[in-house]
């Protein structure tokens, strides 16, 4: 048996698979050899569908999958406002006067 480069799968192709071994219609090695992939690799992706299934339907309560936009535009806010402050206090001063 040759070796082959390894390769990424994307998640279609994962839930794909998953969904297959799910069904019990077909033996591990014949999914593994349909899909040319380990059977190994098809348990640890069917555990992993089972154990997430749930979070597909929880509702309104996401991931976190970012900062907050609505802190963010407070901040950008404060810091303009600093910066707006600083340079008028800036323009105030007097500028150092030595003529030469």
């Amino acid at each position: 048996m040759t070796k082959r480069p390894r390769r990424n799968h994307g998640p279609a192709f994962k839930a794909k698979v998953a969904l297959e071994a799910l069904k019990g219609e077909k033996t591990l090695s014949e999914l593994a050899q349909q899909f040319e992939v380990h059977a190994n690799q098809i348990v640890q992706w069917k555990k992993e569908l089972l154990e997430r299934a749930d979070e597909l339907f929880e509702k309104g309560k996401r991931k976190n999958d970012g900062p907050d936009i609505v802190e963010l535009h407070a901040k950008i806010g404060e810091l303009t406002m600093e910066n707006d402050f600083l340079s008028g206090a800036l323009g105030r001063m007097g500028r150092p006067s030595g003529s030469k």
